[in-house]
């Protein structure tokens, strides 16, 4: 019992799974910090309003504080486009060199006489009916 607890703990996935939870919660603390201290006063200054998280209204009597929505919503937008620019999209571009390979071969030959596509081993074509060459 044991030892098979053993090998599905040492497994890649679930190492690498703990790795990617433990940089994943470090660099959210990056990212909090980032829009707290730098993103947020910038767009404060732009819009005269020193504190997004005190931005409130009222409604029949009723508070509502919707400066940390706004916070949460620039902070999810930043993780967002970081991870995209900064992890997928370098990812996919390597993936994308890895499994470049040869050019498909193709499976149609043009016509020599009407230039429809036809498939490789027809004799005559089924457009024009013209007989086909065989090449020896």
């Amino acid at each position: 019992m044991f030892k098979g607890f053993r090998q599905f703990i040492m497994r890649g996935n679930v190492i690498d799974l703990a790795v990617g939870v433990v940089v994943g919660a470090a660099f959210n603390t990056v990212v909090q910090s980032l829009v707290k201290d730098l993103i947020t006063p910038l767009i404060a200054a732009i819009v005269k309003q020193p504190d997004f998280s005190k931005l409130t209204f009222a409604l029949n009597g009723s508070q509502f504080n919707y400066g940390d929505l706004v916070n949460s919503a620039v902070s999810f937008v930043i993780v967002a486009g970081t991870v995209y620019f900064f992890v997928v999209l370098p990812i996919n571009t390597l993936s994308a060199r890895m499994h470049k390979g040869p050019p498909p071969e193709t499976t149609t030959k043009q016509c020599p006489e009407c230039t429809s596509n036809i498939p490789k081993a027809a004799r005559r074509c089924p457009y024009c009916t013209a007989v086909l060459e065989e090449k020896k």
